[in-house]
């Protein structure tokens, strides 16, 4: 038998969802995908019950560590929580009696709501909790200190924190052990939450103030809630403003926080709307932050400053999609964050494309955000998908090629091959190829043996870029590498 030279896999050809030419994703890459694009919300071309039902079938099709790797990886690492919660449960009944089950199941939860959000849908789509899925949660209650424990409770929830403590007996710690007691004898209280501090209140201005203060200067408030809350503490206790906007610009709260890119551009599109001194501060705040967040694209290709380098960002119809259900959230301004935090790192060429495609210039020390924000309105391109116009109109030979989209190219029949191949010919050019899914529809516009196949939502996908071109297969081979 052969050991090294493998015979040629030729990539299959099949139809994407905008119905033209494709190529098949491996199952381990379609899962990937689906886990780190999915919030279990409708998309342009798929409502997420036919999303579900596809990571049901993509889960029997591979190993079911791999499976389980994927899963807590997509939780713990790119901050995906619905959809690795459908996960879990699916993976039930292939991963019970597997030596390392428990641990799975205590190593995907990160929140106690984690726990109550995977026994409800278990319970209403596969039945009753699996033996290891009910140890790897009492397990996992040793996490949690009584603040959590206070904080989850999931009062008023079908499925309450106390539920699973009766069903799964966790083990007392030292750190929740008094907590426990409490919960079971139904006196656990939410007294320190940010949300408590602040109904407490009462609707009093001036103790709305104090309590804002208190959290702000205490670090009591999460980076989530407090990116979230700006405009209240904007209104409500401006005096403390300067002190949030430093917490929301600390590079070590932003990297713990798990807070997707995304989430920066929705609010910086409500404040830069807003005509006043505070909301210019908090703008610029979060174009700062932005910048910090993706700040792992700084050494990316030191190498490569003699090379010339193309961000190409999907302008089409289907990238209008919201991203996670947000009508102030579009794929297209996704990729255009994305795409513009790239080229300014690697002083790349920007093109959109479309029906057509377009170089874009722009300034390096101009604001991602206002990019970002006004890239979809900004089509000069049609609202087609052809992936053929890129390599079209791409005018010099460039090192590496860089593609945001969902993936869904139907005009010339999709799939750009045979243009690729001229464009190769026409420069004698051989780039590296990026391509950014950023759906999880199941297909490409390029066979993974010739790119470098990406997916997500969270700037993450960058440390991956670092190691592509020496590992071609870094995502698939980086979620093997996850411990439980």
């Amino acid at each position: 038998m052969s050991k090294f030279n493998s015979p040629t896999v030729n990539p299959t050809l099949t139809k994407n969802h905008a119905g033209g030419q494709a190529f098949q994703e491996s199952p381990e890459l379609e899962l990937v995908s689906i886990l780190l694009t999915s919030f279990v919300n409708d998309t342009y071309y798929r409502s997420s019950s036919d999303t579900l039902n596809r990571l049901k079938q993509v889960i029997e099709r591979v190993d079911p560590r791999f499976a389980a790797q994927a899963a807590v990886y997509a939780r713990n690492e790119f901050g995906m929580r619905s959809i690795s919660h459908v996960a879990a449960s699916e993976l039930a009944k292939r991963v019970n009696g597997q030596p390392w089950a428990k641990s799975f199941y205590n190593a995907i939860i990160r929140r106690p709501d984690d726990m109550l959000e995977i026994a409800s849908y278990h319970k209403a789509n596969n039945g009753k909790l699996s033996n290891a899925m009910k140890d790897g949660f009492a397990l996992a209650f040793e996490k949690f200190d009584g603040y959590q424990l206070a904080k989850y409770r999931g009062e008023g929830k079908g499925i309450k924190l106390i539920d699973l403590v009766n069903l799964v007996h966790p083990i007392p710690v030292e750190k929740n052990g008094e907590a426990l007691k409490a919960l079971v004898a139904g006196t656990l209280k939410n007294t320190q939450t940010w949300e408590s501090k602040l109904s407490a209140t009462k609707g009093d201005a001036e103790a709305k103030t104090e309590a804002w203060g208190e959290l702000i200067r205490g670090k009591k408030l999460g980076y989530l809630a407090l990116l979230r809350n700006l405009s209240n503490i904007m209104e409500q206790a401006p005096e403390v403003l300067d002190e949030a906007l430093a917490s929301l610009t600390n590079e070590g709260f932003i990297k713990k926080s798990l807070v997707f890119p995304f989430q920066y551009l929705i609010a910086y599109k409500q404040f830069s709307k807003t005509n006043s001194k505070e909301a210019r501060k908090i703008a610029e705040a979060l174009s700062t932050a932005i910048d910090l967040s993706c700040s792992n694209v700084r050494d990316l290709f030191n190498n490569g400053e003699n090379e010339d380098s193309l961000v190409v960002i999907d302008n089409s119809g289907s990238m209008e999609s919201s991203v996670n259900g947000s009508a102030h959230m579009h794929k297209s301004e996704l990729g255009a964050l994305f795409g513009i935090v790239l080229a300014k790192a690697i002083n790349a060429d920007i093109m959109e494309f479309g029906s057509y495609a377009r170089y874009i210039p722009y300034n390096l020390s101009a604001h991602s955000m206002d990019f970002a924000a006004a890239f979809a309105g900004l089509n000069q391109v049609g609202h087609g998908t052809d992936f053929h116009a890129p390599f079209e109109v791409a005018n010099k030979a460039y090192k590496r090629i860089f593609i945001f989209s969902d993936m869904q190219g139907w005009i010339n029949n999709g799939e750009p091959s045979e243009v690729l191949k001229s464009y190769k010919r026409k420069f004698k050019a051989d780039p590296f190829i990026y391509s950014i899914d950023l759906a999880g529809l199941g297909s490409l516009q390029f066979p993974e043996k010739n790119v470098f196949a990406l997916a997500g939502f969270s700037e993450k996908i960058f440390d991956l870029v670092k190691t592509l071109e020496t590992d071609k297969q870094a995502l698939i081979n980086t979620i093997k590498k996850v411990e439980f």
